[in-house]
């Protein structure tokens, strides 16, 4: 009688040393699942910080390939092809060049949503050379947004604003 008695002991001291085991397992479960959701906060992080980076690049590229149509353009303005002399310089212009369209025909300058150009001039003439000549600066700086950035303040999340400057010297 006594050797049934002993298994019985033996039986529930190996059901309670289990017992203590499913709670570790528990424990441990609950971190892993912790450590995987910090990591995929983190990821999703790390991929909205990208997407965010990759819109700037291709607005900042928009508003360069701006910048330098407005310069472009000013060019064309002061150096007309079919006229001997120079054009005017204008001290300060401002071009919306997503409503351009192209010369002789309605179609709208695509590519360009969203951006304006302003484009100014200074004209230096010098004297102290046996020939006088002038100088231009053109000055052209595009902005290109998009979101909602028309409320004044940058501070939409939406809002993606971009400014691209670019200079040209020539002379007559």
């Amino acid at each position: 009688m006594s050797h049934k008695y002993s298994r019985f002991i033996i039986s529930s001291q190996d059901t309670i040393g289990h017992s203590k085991q499913g709670g570790s397992a528990l424990i441990i479960g609950v971190f892993i699942i912790t450590v995987m959701f910090l990591l995929a906060a983190t990821l999703i992080n790390v991929l909205n910080d990208a997407d965010q980076q990759i819109s700037l690049e291709v607005w900042g590229t928009r508003a360069f390939a701006a910048a330098n149509s407005g310069a472009d353009r000013a060019l064309a303005e002061l150096f007309p092809v079919a006229q001997v002399g120079v054009g005017a310089c204008n001290a300060n212009t401002t071009w919306h060049i997503e409503a351009e369209t192209i010369p002789n025909t309605t179609t709208k300058l695509v590519g360009f949503h969203g951006c304006s150009v302003v484009i100014s001039c200074n004209a230096i003439t010098t004297t102290s050379l046996p020939i006088n000549m002038t100088q231009y600066l053109i000055t052209s700086t595009a902005t290109c947004s998009t979101g909602q950035c028309d409320s004044g303040t940058d501070s939409d999340a939406s809002c993606i604003r971009v400014n691209r400057t670019v200079e040209v010297e020539a002379r007559d």
